[in-house]
């Protein structure tokens, strides 16, 4: 009995955002109630997600079948160790942005984001999440990637300003390439086998021809890796993310890419388990993570660091995959959880930043530290734990991988050992910068905007003569009428509670790793997953 109750409760992290997007289009004329619509949806979410945790790791995962079609024909909706994991991570990401959505909309206009529209658009990005991590079933998880593609064209382009449009044209471009690859792979797999099943895919794919495998791995592994912006799949990433608004562009640097990261955990451990493409991967996951930081050095605006810094890390969850050892796929797992919750509080704290100085442009932020004390604390703490400085969780979940590199040993597990060390030191250096210009820089050294500088020169600024020209910029600088706006305490509130969750996780790494140790465990056996997904008489 109680294992059904258990199973029964698989679906609803995905039905619960659905309705609760139903409900917000109907009361969309009462801001108020789509607010509460919202809150009480994801809070739900969260509970359930927690609650699936406990239940996995005490009984194993739980699985649903959608329908009555006879197993395993049917739809299957899985929580395993990892799934429940992420749910919980991503459901408390995607409250917490909301929360500060909420803030924002009530202090601006919402020209800026549409929150009538952004409610429901919200809530069903959230219910593609929790399906693609429930899917028990490749065609489940294309649905799922849809889902939340869909609903991530609109969050990009709200407001419908030229550069959100265009940035959006390139995610949709991209992200239709990426959702063809995918279900060519899936057509693929179902004519070599049969089925789109994961569990009984587990078990066929043993029995098909290694040059036919290859191709199907290939193609499964070429569209997660655009999805999770490995390189050199990772070029249109950085001109998207940030145009978005801020809470848009928070969920989405600490959640999408994820989820193609999901996927390849996924189909890597159960589907390919005796993967030829080990050495592959090592090279990709150490191209992304010092390509991508290098990316992030060259970068003169905090949103464009952020997103490069992004991309470069996704090369460490990729460097744990390709291990393809349980130490390495714990590392991966430990590490997925610590960045989806620090990038998104860093872009959490980049919206509190643009909303004060106005920009995100280092050449014309100066003197944040003084203005807003708290709001500096909160992005020294999340830039240390990014870059990756003891005793924080970005400290350990890179000891945890280097530690696997070194425990395989080869001389690439070692070249990505020593490639993840530099990555960790140029991020530190990355946002190092962002803190020395932005946060303690003093007014008057802000360099002039060439325009300034520009009609200065020509004198179509008016300048007394007895003022010197340099304080006439800076005058011209701290003057000129500026788009700063006062904080509210809830959206920084949120953020604080974002940058908290990164501690939390610092300080319950012991017990967080032991689990993750233990999902990865059950991700390398293959048979928890198998055994509860199939009844006896179709394992074969």
């Amino acid at each position: 009995m109680i294992d059904d109750v258990a199973a029964n409760l698989v679906p609803l992290p995905v039905l619960l955002p659905l309705l609760g997007a139903a409900l917000s289009l109907a009361v969309r004329r009462s801001p108020l109630l789509q607010r509460v619509t919202s809150t009480v949806a994801l809070t739900g979410l969260v509970v359930v997600a927690a609650i699936l945790v406990v239940v996995t790791d005490r009984q194993g995962p739980q699985v649903l079948w959608v329908g009555a079609w006879k197993e395993p024909l049917g739809i299957s909706l899985v929580a395993d160790r990892l799934s429940a994991l992420m749910l919980l991570v991503s459901g408390v990401v995607i409250l917490v942005v909301l929360i500060f959505s909420i803030a924002q909309g009530q202090e601006d206009d919402e020209t800026d984001t549409p929150m009538t529209i952004f409610h429901p658009t919200y809530l069903v990005l959230a219910a593609g999440v929790s399906n693609a991590f429930l899917a028990g079933d490749l065609f489940n998880l294309f649905v799922g990637f849809e889902i939340l593609l869909y609903a991530s064209y609109v969050l990009l382009t709200l407001g419908g300003a030229e550069q959100r449009i265009h940035a959006g044209t390139t995610y949709v471009v991209v992200s239709l390439i990426s959702s063809s690859i995918f279900l060519i792979g899936i057509a693929a797999t179902y004519a070599a086998t049969g089925t789109v099943n994961l569990a009984q895919l587990a078990i066929r794919l043993g029995g098909v021809e290694p040059g036919v495998l290859l191709v199907l791995q290939l193609c499964l592994l070429t569209a997660f890796a655009i999805k999770a912006a490995v390189f050199p799949l990772s070029a249109w990433l950085p001109d998207s993310y940030p145009t978005a608004p801020a809470p848009v562009t928070a969920v989405f640097a600490g959640l999408l890419t994820k989820v193609g990261v999901y996927a390849m955990i996924r189909v890597q451990t159960l589907l390919f388990p005796e993967s030829p493409l080990h050495g592959l991967l090592m090279w990709a996951a150490l191209l992304t993570m010092v390509i991508g930081i290098l990316g992030a050095v060259s970068q003169s605006g905090l949103k464009r660091i952020l997103s490069f810094t992004l991309v470069s890390h996704i090369g460490y969850m990729v460097f744990g995959i390709a291990l393809g050892t349980a130490h390495g796929m714990a590392g991966a797992i430990f590490y997925v959880v610590h960045h989806i919750t620090i990038q998104t509080a860093l872009f959490l704290i980049a919206g509190l930043v643009e909303r004060l100085g106005g920009t995100t442009s280092l050449d014309r932020l100066a003197g944040l530290a003084v203005a807003s004390p708290v709001l500096s604390i909160l992005f020294f703490v999340a830039a240390m734990n990014l870059s990756g400085i003891p005793p924080l969780s970005g400290f350990l979940a890179k000891i945890g991988l280097f530690h696997a590199g070194i425990e395989f040993g080869t001389p690439l597990s070692w070249a990505l050992v020593a490639g993840g060390i530099v990555t960790s030191l140029l991020t530190l250096y990355a946002l190092a910068k962002v803190w020395s210009q932005a946060f303690w820089r003093p007014i008057a050294e802000t360099p002039a905007p060439a325009e300034v500088a520009a009609a200065l020169a020509s004198g179509s600024v008016g300048v007394p003569a007895d003022v010197d020209p340099a304080t006439a910029r800076t005058t011209v600088l701290t003057e000129t009428p500026s788009t700063s706006r006062a904080m509210p305490p809830l959206m920084l509130a949120a953020t604080a509670t974002m940058t908290a969750v990164g501690l939390v996780i610092t300080l319950a790494a012991g017990p967080l790793f032991a689990y993750t140790q233990r999902a990865a465990a059950d991700l390398k056996q293959r048979t928890p997953y198998i055994t509860s997904v199939l009844p006896p008489e179709v394992r074969r």
